[in-house]
């Protein structure tokens, strides 16, 4: 086991967002199924037999996203020039106040 499988296998929460890279049956979807959590990720276009998935908890992923990018614009946030852990806290603190009043 590799990759995603290894990490997904304790994820805490009742459910896992994903993009389309994501959409392995065996590997991805199935476990976190067998483990009662709700699996949001669009199938892929050759899929054979396409899943449904919730568009509306997706299209929250998409928000979450974009803030981060967002975020990645400040050059302290991108390159982590800040030693200790509590001061880059303070930095994205303060960089998401400026990102959510603009």
């Amino acid at each position: 086991m590799e990759g995603a499988d290894v990490l997904l296998r304790n994820t805490p929460g009742e459910a896992v967002i994903a993009d389309k890279a994501y959409d392995a049956q065996a590997r991805v979807i199935q476990p976190l199924s067998d483990a009662g959590k709700t699996v949001v990720i669009p199938p892929t276009r050759s899929r054979k037999e396409q899943r449904g998935y919730d568009r509306h908890l997706y299209k929250t992923r998409h928000l979450i996203e974009n803030f981060l990018a967002r975020l990645k614009q400040y050059r302290v946030i991108a390159t982590r020039y800040d030693k200790t852990a509590i001061s880059f806290l303070g930095a994205v603190h303060l960089a998401a106040a400026v990102v959510w009043l603009n």
